[in-house]
């Protein structure tokens, strides 16, 4: 099914969320948003999109002023944070999120705005995907202090060849599911133990744990 296209008001500009409407009966909404270099299209966000509405989950992918404006360079972060803080409070989703429990995450830079925001707009949880941890090649520049903002839970989910950080680089207080041989777009290469197929599943799988056991919604428990 093809998502509902809605055009949304910004201080950054317009932007436009793609919402995937649950399948049956809403039991959460999930809003993810894209990295610095790429849109909702991103495979993670797309696969997240097509298959968690099956399960009562509504997703929302969210893009950002910059991208809508067609221009290739992402804002700065206080920037993406005021549009997504002002799309999440717009009457078109306020409707859609209306009544259920919101979980905040997105792939990337889209994970970063995702926790530095997320009490702000009430989130329940939030699940970062292919958080960036450290630039490539300087560890020392971490950004794991992201991660300890939100009150409620997080768990990352990660490539384990991801160049911005592999899933033991990350603090031990923080969650991390791995997909084996994944890079920081969730490729694979062909040696890898995994296929490109199966890499996206266990993205939907982590995510499905995630949602249900980790993040208390118990409709989704033993799914």
């Amino acid at each position: 099914m093809n998502p509902r296209v809605v055009e949304l008001d910004t201080p950054a500009g317009p932007s436009r969320a793609f919402i995937d409407r649950a399948r049956s009966e809403q039991c959460a909404t999930l809003v993810l948003g894209h990295g610095a270099g790429g849109g909702v299209d991103a495979r993670d966000l797309a696969v997240l999109a097509d298959r968690l509405p099956a399960l009562g989950i509504t997703v929302i992918r969210y893009e950002q002023p910059w991208r809508t404006a067609g221009r290739r360079v992402a804002g700065p972060p206080a920037s993406l944070d005021r549009a997504w803080l002002a799309a999440l409070a717009s009457t078109q989703l306020r409707r859609v999120i209306a009544g259920t429990p919101l979980i905040v995450g997105g792939r990337s830079a889209g994970a970063r705005v995702a926790c530095r925001t997320a009490n702000d707009v009430g989130a329940r949880a939030v699940l970062p995907l292919a958080f960036p941890l450290h630039p490539p090649g300087r560890p020392e520049r971490s950004r794991a202090a992201e991660l300890d903002l939100p009150t409620g839970p997080v768990i990352v989910i990660q490539g384990t060849r991801d160049a911005f950080g592999g899933p033991s680089e990350f603090p031990p207080a923080i969650p991390v599911l791995a997909i084996p041989g994944a890079d920081h777009g969730f490729a694979v290469p062909r040696t890898a133990e995994l296929t490109e197929a199966e890499a996206l599943e266990r993205i939907v799988g982590a995510a499905k744990m995630a949602l249900g056991k980790n993040f208390r919604l118990d409709i989704l428990e033993g799914m």
